[in-house]
């Protein structure tokens, strides 16, 4: 195919996104600035032989297109549909799962030392943004993988963004390469000026030495060549041609090679090349007039202006972030606050440890992650928090439970799990907002125990629980005199809990519901006592894995005190969940408030039909 009809291309191509995208929601700046990327891959590479690595995925919409699922995005991140991230059980073409940011060179890396054990003959490439290079794992693999002189090939797309504006050392570092024209300009002109001097051509033969002074004094050596890469670049990521003679040069080189490709995010879409961060990920629009879906408040946005408030009247009160000021309702808190705000890049484990150093000396540092994105940093919650069992520090932990079209490597089903095994930790639970801003408060001043506390809450809005019940550890919702069952649950699942409640209670059952709203070594040893009061059947509704699950608490509590009651556990299970909807989700968990009562009022009708017979 001509250059002329893969420009035409794209431009069909970003159409494409954008109607398809204004309809079913997903990402669409990255996947509209990575499209001349992205076509010239394809065209230089077999992406069902090559290995193609995406990191983070999100912007793979035009890779999955040009192999075979164009027709799939009618459903794209629909519950059964095409999934937004890369998935190898979609297409051979996607090498493997994606997801989070900053992997993308170790697993390139170890495709690369797979292929030369086994004698095989393919290109690997990892498609790397400068976001994900504030991310130390890159950094791990990039010193390695120069190290090691396996043929790779490493694309940096550099778009100044990854979902917020970036920050620190790299983006620097990034910005000076991005000037890099004057030392091609520089060298050029040597060239054509000793091309006319007597043995000039001589000189330019041998002239390695001199070059590299030159790149020396116009360019600062890029920390990619001192790692062991051949750097090429800046090359213009909007350019068919430039893009394909990289590429093949690239292939033929048998070394590490990194391309530092220059795109802009959102390109082709003047509103999202406006205002990239807002149409990073979108819900549907209007894309003739650009016009997003206005949105109710949510947890993250009344978190962050809780803290604010708090900082307000406190100058020890600080927000640490991981390149998501924006995903989790900080966006304001810098330009009130911007001595006391620290947004460390896509770097959780570095925001941990920091947070630890910054609580031992006397701040109150409210560090504010996604749930998937905190699973990262579990050694920095053990080893720099938790040991010193008295360092204050709190972790808003945004996205708990299932967050739906994103699918399996952004829900955050494993943090009440993981959390639970370290000594000390404290999990706060809020059902609505009232009772998140009471446990912030708590959180930040009211810690008993002095040491770290978590908040986890959901993605979106509260449902219809509006009591504030966060002064105490657990809470008696419903009560019956001669219960049949006891229900049991925590945050936002108090709702599915109530619905599943008024239907047995219309069934005829008698239903106790207690609402946990705290988490710890504390409360589990007063889970004793909760339990000694327990119906026969006991209900335990979580929206996370099942091992490490709060009810495992519940049921070693009933062992303990010899009380034989059945504890049936209803959460996620032991696996990975596809995207979706959250309610539909929901109902493939069986975590909804419907399917609970109906496997309940199953379990005790099939019960007394025993007894009966």
């Amino acid at each position: 195919m001509s250059f002329d009809l893969q420009e035409e291309l794209c431009q069909a191509l970003r159409e494409f996104i954008v109607d398809h995208v204004s309809e079913t929601g997903g990402h669409l700046a990255s996947n509209l600035g990575i499209v001349e990327l992205a076509v010239a891959l394809e065209r230089e590479f077999d992406s069902n032989k090559d290995r193609l690595i995406y990191d983070v995925g999100h912007q793979c919409y035009v890779h999955k297109i040009l192999t075979g699922r164009k027709e799939a995005f009618d459903r794209l991140r629909m519950y059964g549909g095409l999934c937004g991230f890369m998935k190898p059980d979609e297409s051979p073409a996607d090498p493997c799962v994606t997801g989070h940011a900053s992997s993308s060179v170790s697993v390139a890396l170890g495709m690369a030392h797979a292929r030369s054990i086994r004698g095989e003959k393919y290109h690997v490439v990892a498609i790397i943004g400068d976001g994900a290079l504030t991310g130390g794992m890159a950094y791990e693999a990039l010193n390695d993988a120069g190290a090691s002189g396996e043929p790779l090939i490493v694309v940096l797309n550099d778009n100044n963004m990854s979902i917020d504006k970036n920050v620190g050392g790299m983006a620097r570092h990034l910005a000076k390469l991005r000037v890099s024209p004057r030392y091609l300009s520089a060298k050029n002109g040597l060239r054509k000026t000793l091309s006319h001097v007597p043995g000039g051509k001589s000189v330019i033969a041998k002239g390695t030495k001199l070059k590299k002074a030159i790149k020396s004094v116009v360019l600062p050596s890029s920390m990619f060549e001192q790692m062991g890469f051949t750097y090429m670049g800046p090359v213009d990521g909007h350019d068919l041609q430039a893009l394909s003679f990289h590429l093949q040069l690239a292939k033929r080189l048998k070394c590490p090679v990194l391309i530092h490709v220059m795109t802009k995010k959102g390109k082709g879409y003047s509103y999202a090349e406006h205002a990239p961060d807002k149409y990073h990920g979108v819900s549907k629009f209007d894309p003739v007039s650009g016009q997003l879906p206005g949105s109710t408040p949510g947890f993250s946005a009344v978190f962050g202006a809780e803290l604010a408030k708090l900082a307000r009247k406190d100058a020890r009160i600080c927000a640490i972030t991981a390149a998501m000021p924006s995903g989790t309702g900080l966006s304001g808190f810098p330009r009130e606050f911007p001595e006391r705000f620290f947004d460390v890049g896509i770097a959780e484990e570095h925001a941990v440890a920091m947070t630890a150093g910054m609580a031992k000396q006397g701040l109150r540092p409210v560090c504010a992650l996604y749930a998937t994105f905190l699973q990262r940093a579990y050694d920095q919650l053990i080893h720099d928090v938790a040991i010193a069992a008295d360092i204050p520090a709190v972790f808003a932990i945004d996205r708990a439970g299932i967050v739906g079209a994103d699918g399996a490597t952004h829900n955050g089903t494993f943090d009440v799990p993981f959390l639970r095994t370290i000594p000390g930790m404290t999990i706060l639970c809020p059902a609505n907002f009232a009772e998140l801003r009471t446990m912030m408060t708590r959180a930040i001043y009211h810690n008993e125990t002095g040491g770290a506390m978590a908040i986890r809450y959901p993605r979106g809005g509260e449902g219809a629980f509006q009591e504030n019940t966060a002064a105490e550890w657990a809470s008696h919702i419903r009560q019956s005199d001669k219960p049949d069952v006891t229900i049991v649950t925590y945050g936002i699942l108090i709702n599915e809990a109530i619905t599943a409640a008024d239907s047995l209670k219309q069934q005829g059952y008698q239903v106790d519901l207690w609402k946990v709203n705290e988490i710890s070594a504390k409360t589990e040893q007063l889970c004793s006592g909760l339990v000694s009061s327990f119906a026969p059947h006991v209900a335990v509704l979580e929206d996370v894995v099942q091992n490490g699950s709060f009810s495992e608490a519940i049921l070693r509590a009933a062992e303990q005190i010899g009380h034989t009651c059945q504890v049936h556990c209803y959460n996620v299970g032991n696996q990975f969940l596809p995207h979706g909807s959250v309610r539909e989700i929901y109902q493939l968990c069986g975590i909804d408030g419907a399917s609970v009562a109906q496997a309940l009022a199953d379990i005790m009708k099939c019960g007394k039909d025993e007894s009966i017979g």
